[in-house]
């Protein structure tokens, strides 16, 4: 996702300040606002992101099932993992997450989209992606990384977000997309 073009409201940047440096940057820039005043805005600068929604040849779609320290539970999940920055290639990282996470490989891997999950506070764009076509083999997860797989069947998937089993953004975004396109076929 690319710059638009300026708006009446564009706030321009006057002091850029790191506030943390990690996996991801946390900033605090002042800026100069529409009506002459300034404001400080506190974001995290991120890499990026991308997701697959792995889809058996029978249906049932794969999810990872990992703990999420900032929300205290295991959550379910499509397979997904951070870009290496700016340079890292969102197709080429989507099959490595999907190898490294699930093992399986893919024949096809298709976009579907790609979103600003928190732009209020975040520069991170996710691209998502499906998977079928699949080959088994065994996850080769990172060592901090620990998580199990399981297959649901795309119907129960769709159930448990609809009862709020399945709350990940991601993974609730591709679970749509999905559906609109299962309903498109009939």
């Amino acid at each position: 996702m690319g710059k638009t073009a300026a708006h009446p409201y564009t706030e321009k940047k006057h002091r850029h300040r790191l506030v943390f440096s990690g996996t991801v940057n946390f900033r605090a820039d002042t800026v100069t606002l529409p009506n002459g005043k300034k404001a400080t805005r506190e974001f995290v600068d991120h890499p990026g992101a991308v997701a697959v929604l792995p889809v058996l040849p029978d249906g049932r779609i794969v999810f990872v099932r990992q703990f999420r320290y900032p929300v205290g539970l295991a959550t379910l999940e499509i397979p997904a993992g951070k870009l290496n920055g700016p340079r890292d290639n969102p197709l080429k990282r989507v099959k490595a997450e999907l190898k490294e996470e699930t093992g399986y490989t893919a024949k096809k891997i298709t976009p579907i989209l790609s979103y600003w999950p928190t732009p209020a506070f975040s520069t991170e764009v996710l691209y998502i992606y499906t998977a079928t076509g699949l080959s088994g083999g065994a996850p080769n997860p990172d060592e901090d990384e620990f998580l199990t797989l399981e297959t649901i069947p795309f119907e129960k998937a769709w159930q448990m977000v609809e009862t709020g089993r399945i709350r990940d953004s991601k993974t609730v975004i591709a679970l749509q997309a999905w559906k609109i396109k299962l309903l498109e076929k009939k």
